[in-house]
């Protein structure tokens, strides 16, 4: 695995991927800010040596970078998921492969179903922490020590310094930024009633299909990261409603320019 990572590095560097300082994941739904990336140099996952690839129809599959909000970045647009059949270690990857780049932070971003009442969909919300529910971890496979620690402490899954500058963003700019704990689920379903109720008891905010494993490799390369659910719909289980993935993309697009703003002064600032 070790040489596999040296691989893809040394293919992504032949094509100009130099020294990185932010890298970003971007969720369903979540495409527009590549569009704001300057010079951008773009890497199909396909051509990428040992990258897995989306299966995913709306996920494009591509790693970009380029200059972003002054910044280098490297960004995913499109991400691997445990439903699509990929092991955690492949899901993954591509965060081992932008650390091995020099990456100092990382955001993560994804379409996610609000469970606090409190919440609404076309809403953001900062991750404070999560529930992992997959059924598994990244970190269990033979050779993890090589890439660092075994046992991961994740008392501050999500760094404190990133998140509390969000929140100082999120007022300066009026955006109506929810804080909260999310739970992920493996999917490709979507929840029943019963499911919405025992994730509330649990004390989960917001559920999704994505994002924790690829914090819990952030914490373990000892990369700062900060994470941001879209939330495209309301999984209220006494008043559940039929919903389309279509709508919950077109939510999603609708409330990306909250997000970029959000990003945008994050990478200025930092």
């Amino acid at each position: 695995m070790v040489q596999q990572l040296e691989e893809t590095k040394e293919y992504l560097q032949q094509r100009g991927f130099d020294k990185p300082e932010i890298g970003i994941v971007l969720g369903t739904g979540l495409g527009q800010l590549v569009d704001l990336i300057e010079d951008p140099i773009v890497a199909h996952y396909n051509h990428i040596p040992h990258f897995p690839i989306s299966t995913v129809e709306f996920h494009k599959g591509k790693l970009i970078y380029g200059n972003l909000f002054g910044k280098k970045a490297v960004v995913m647009q499109g991400r691997f998921h445990y439903y699509e059949g990929y092991n955690l270690y492949e899901i993954t990857y591509g965060i081992r492969a932008m650390h091995a780049l020099g990456i100092k932070n990382l955001f993560v971003s994804n379409a996610a179903g609000a469970l606090n009442s409190d919440y609404s969909k076309g809403e953001i919300m900062l991750l404070d922490d999560h529930i992992n529910l997959q059924g598994g971890s990244p970190l269990a496979f033979k050779e993890v020590s090589a890439f660092g620690e075994r046992f991961v402490d994740m008392y501050q899954p999500y760094d404190p310094k990133l998140n509390g500058l969000a929140e100082a963003i999120g007022k300066e700019e009026g955006l109506k930024l929810r804080k909260g704990v999310y739970a992920a689920v493996m999917g490709p379903q979507l929840e029943t009633r019963a499911e919405y109720r025992y994730l509330r008891i649990i004390g989960a905010d917001a559920v999704g299909m994505s994002t924790v494993p690829e914090v819990i490799v952030a914490n373990q390369l000892k990369v700062p990261v900060m994470a941001i659910s879209v939330l495209t719909d309301e999984c209220d289980p006494d008043n559940l409603q039929p919903v389309s993935v279509d709508e919950m993309i077109g939510i999603a697009e609708r409330t990306e320019p909250q997000m970029i703003t959000l990003f945008k002064k994050l990478i200025e600032r930092i």
